[in-house]
């Protein structure tokens, strides 16, 4: 089953973020909310970009289908293309995220924290990109097993340079917050090299040409059609991203204003549903590829099935994982701080209620995001988009703030905000995916 080895590959593949959080933790409450600020600005760019360029995993996946091995590879090589253009200038806008995150009224303080790390880190946008490109490759051909092993290794690399580098071992000097950044570009860079390695030495992708030099003509016609199909499909699935990540983002700014208690709290919940969001997320490519397959064979009944059972794996799936957010809520804080340190009880006693509200919504976010992958096989990505924009913001962030701030409910009321808006999206895309025509 293609979901299991796409779903653990993303799991360990968020782990670097988790990781991340976890150990600033290690540094204090004031460094995990800084630090995890500067995380989730990190993770916003990459999940904008990364969903453009994400459209090589339908297109790939189809043409794969339909027996055209040349167009896969083409596909690949102009992805890798847009990834580098696309990732230089968000590299700099992340170096200097200082300014930006002023100008957003954040403290000056957090600010200065956070943009020691984001400098760090930076660098590893564009292998990020890369490698997110090589890996809806190797899943568009049913082969994501080494991906899996990439991100496990890369992920244990991380984990290690993170202790070196914060805490000076090894001959090399306490780095703090910076070390944890830049042991995150570190491993970013192995992982894509890592995979780059494997997939020119393999001669069954040979045949693909991933890596072949350019035709004489610059940029022929073909490449530009694909170009533009890249863009027409990625786009709409990037801009469904940053409604949704920009919505948590924008609760995150919101919640920032409320205190470092509250923002500190608010980063352990939304590190700890960024890696359940992950195993949806799998399931939502594996989706994407399957569907995308049995639409390139003009398999009607097989692309609708592949949707559905896609849909029931995903809330399974996140049902599961609301239990123990539910059952033991304590026992996830603890990984970020200490829980029997008084000076971060209210910190914790904040962090157990948000993550009973995340449990309530994570069965609906891994049911919006399947949806929308589902979709995404069918390259419908303009439509979905636009629920997007209704659902997070019009009702999800409208909510939030009604209950955040006009009630007075603070963090947990923005989090009600944010079940809302997931809830509605869920409901709306699974009716698209449901009526919407498959002979596209």
């Amino acid at each position: 089953m293609l979901a299991v080895p796409l779903a653990a590959a993303q799991l360990a593949q968020s782990a670097t973020g988790f990781v991340d959080t976890v150990m600033m933790g290690w540094l204090g409450s004031q460094t995990i909310a800084s630090g995890g600020l500067g995380a989730v600005i990190f993770s916003f760019c990459l999940l904008i970009i990364t969903g453009i360029v994400s459209a090589v995993s339908p297109l790939a996946a189809e043409a794969y289908g339909a027996g055209n091995r040349e167009k896969v590879g083409t596909i690949v090589r102009l992805g890798l293309r847009i990834s580098l253009v696309l990732g230089i200038p968000i590299t700099l806008l992340l170096y200097n995220g200082g300014a930006l995150l002023l100008l957003l009224g954040q403290n000056a303080n957090t600010v200065a924290l956070a943009e020691i790390y984001l400098r760090a880190i930076a660098l590893g946008f564009i292998p990020a990109l890369g490698f997110g490109v090589l890996k809806s490759f190797l899943s568009a051909l049913l082969q994501p097993q080494l991906v899996i092993v990439t991100v496990v290794l890369g992920t244990l690399f991380n984990i290690t340079a993170n202790y070196v580098l914060m805490f000076g071992k090894l001959g090399f000097p306490a780095l703090g917050l910076a070390g944890i950044g830049w042991a995150s570009t570190l491993s970013l860079w192995s992982m894509f090299v890592a995979l780059t390695v494997y997939i020119c030495n393999q001669p069954r992708f040979a045949v693909y040409g991933i890596f072949r030099p350019s035709s004489h003509e610059a940029f022929p016609l073909e490449h530009r059609r694909i170009v533009g199909e890249i863009f027409q499909v990625g786009l709409p699935i990037g801009g469904l991203i940053a409604v949704e990540g920009g919505l948590f983002t924008v609760v995150t700014f919101s919640i920032g204003q409320l205190g470092t208690n509250a923002l500190a709290a608010h980063q352990i919940a939304l590190q700890t549903i960024s890696i359940s969001f992950q195993m949806a997320l799998g399931i939502s490519l594996a989706t994407t590829v399957r569907v995308g397959q049995l639409a390139g064979q003009n398999d009607l009944v097989g692309t609708r099935l592949a949707g559905y059972v896609g849909l029931a794996i995903a809330a399974l799936s996140m049902g599961i994982v609301s239990l123990a957010f539910w059952l033991v809520p304590k026992s996830i804080i603890c990984l970020y701080i200490d829980i029997n340190n008084q000076n971060n009880a209210d910190v914790v006693a904040l962090a157990v209620k948000l993550l009973a509200v995340a449990a309530i919504f994570q069965i609906v976010d891994g049911v919006q995001v399947t949806a929308a992958g589902a979709l995404r096989g069918l390259k419908d990505t303009q439509i979905p988009m636009l629920i997007g924009i209704f659902a997070y913001w019009c009702v999800g962030l409208f909510s939030g703030y009604i209950f955040g701030i006009s009630l007075g409910f603070g963090a947990i009321g923005f989090w009600w905000g944010l079940a809302i808006g997931l809830a509605i999206a869920a409901i709306i895309l699974t009716w698209r995916f449901s009526t919407r025509k498959t002979n596209n």
